[in-house]
């Protein structure tokens, strides 16, 4: 079972994967400095930390989804 989010920080986190989508890592820290930067004077610091905690979740997901996919297709040519 995966951690309950709010809805602000699940939209919040969508409209900063469409400003900065290419500057999100799965390095927690950078991610709050493009948060912080993105959302400045908007929310506070505690929501900032959830919502780059959320992108780095969302981040990794997307990784091992891509890996999966590679190992699919390898065994497939084979």
């Amino acid at each position: 079972m995966g951690k309950v989010r709010i809805r602000k920080v699940k939209v919040l986190a969508k409209e900063i994967l469409k400003v900065a989508g290419d500057r999100i890592t799965a390095d927690f820290e950078t991610n709050k400095l493009i948060v912080g930067q993105v959302l400045a004077g908007r929310v506070s610091k505690k929501m900032r930390n959830k919502i780059a905690g959320y992108l780095v979740s969302l981040v990794k997901m997307k990784l091992k989804k891509e890996v999966e996919e590679k190992e699919k297709r390898a065994e497939v040519e084979s």
